[in-house]
């Protein structure tokens, strides 16, 4: 599939546009093997090879050794593996993220970038297509490209269009997160939806947004050293360097873009817990009211049961059984009453006069500190 979701056709693993020593047309070929290539680079001014790797942290060592670049810059790039920069005055290197963003995922593949006096060589993965869609139009890129212009030029506008690619496809993603952020206010407009489903797509999208934003940072940090670093094999045009500018530049519009749109559903999160707290504070007067009655009631039956109670104990008891009956009463009432007391005294601490609970909260902080004295600085004492 490509980063689109359209459909990818098969192509072979190599791709090599170049311009031949003495002749200002480019030549596309397409191969399996690095070694049916190395004659056609051996021979041109300037060559730009993609290779679809199987695994980048493998392959794109072995290729990059093959065609001279060096093993330990190779290594240092990769071990980075989505944002790094390498500038060795001969050869210089960086590796950038492919975002593709599908339904409630994120996923990111680096892009290994090479580039030495006359030679461009991206190493990717088999999921990101987008380098390799540029590649089959790049000879008629090349083309365009006025014969006078010198060859670092030249280097450099094939470099900063490689990266243009990539970071257009990588703000295509962006439509997906507004499209379920779109989906998400709508199911908030919905007061009698589910709530909980609701807040995990707020998450899901959140967590899909914070990873792209990731995503765009590593890449402007390429780019910043890219535009800083004043590589050798980079071109001084003014122009040249106004087009690395402008790629930063872009990415620090989708950055602000993408922060903004955080703030929007963090909104919709605070809308959805205040839809939430309304809910239960419409359960809890519901409850209140429940209860308001059911103690009504209560009391309505208690008052005549309890008068029904006294009067026959009154008029059935015997005279001679009044007086320690009336005792027994009176004496469980008083043990029910302690028993109950000290069953919410042992619980639930009881209030008090604030001057002694004052004087008990220091009378603890002080046990605790001499207990424990590695707590004395988090409890404020000097």
């Amino acid at each position: 599939m490509y980063d689109d979701g359209a459909t990818c056709p098969v192509e072979p693993a190599f791709t090599c546009v170049s311009i031949p020593r003495g002749s200002d047309v480019p030549v596309k070929v397409f191969a399996e093997d690095y070694l049916d290539l190395r004659a056609l680079i051996r021979n041109s001014t300037l060559a730009w090879v993609n290779y679809r790797a199987r695994d980048v942290a493998v392959d794109g060592v072995d290729l990059a050794m093959a065609l001279g670049f060096s093993e330990q810059m190779t290594h240092r790039l990769l071990l980075a593996y989505y944002e790094a920069f390498e500038d060795n005055e001969t050869e210089m290197g960086m590796v950038v993220p492919a975002v593709h963003i599908g339904e409630k995922s994120v996923d990111t593949n680096p892009v290994l970038i090479l580039v030495r006096d006359d030679l461009i060589l991206t190493i990717h993965g088999g999921d990101v297509t987008r380098i390799a869609r540029f590649s089959r139009y790049a000879d008629t890129y090349l083309r365009k490209l006025p014969s006078v212009m010198p060859l670092e030029d030249k280097r450099t506008s094939l470099l900063i269009r490689i990266l243009d690619e990539n970071n257009t496809r990588n703000f295509d993603q962006i439509r997906v997160v507004q499209e379920m952020a779109d989906e998400v206010s709508k199911n908030l407009l919905d007061i009698t939806g589910n709530f909980e489903e609701t807040g995990r797509d707020v998450l899901a999208a959140r967590h899909m947004l914070m990873r792209y934003l990731s995503a765009q940072w590593r890449t402007w940090e390429v780019l910043h050293s890219l535009r800083h670093g004043d590589a050798e094999l980079l071109s001084d045009n003014p122009k040249m360097l106004a087009g690395i500018s402008h790629l930063a530049d872009e990415v620090t519009n989708h950055i602000s873009l993408s922060e903004k749109m955080t703030d929007v559903l963090v909104s919709g999160q605070d809308v959805l817990q205040g839809l939430r707290n309304n809910q239960l504070l419409i359960l809890n007067n519901r409850m209140l009211f429940a209860m308001t009655y059911i103690t009504i009631l209560g009391t309505a039956v208690l008052v005549p049961n309890t008068l029904a109670t006294v009067f026959g104990y009154i008029f059935i008891i015997r005279s001679e059984h009044i007086w320690w009956t009336l005792a027994v009463i009176a004496l469980s009432t008083v043990l029910a009453t302690l028993m109950a007391y000290w069953w919410v005294e042992a619980r639930f601490e009881m209030p008090r006069d604030p001057v002694d609970l004052q004087r008990e909260i220091a009378r603890r902080r002080a046990q605790l500190v001499h207990e424990h004295p590695w707590r004395r600085k988090a409890l404020g004492k000097p």
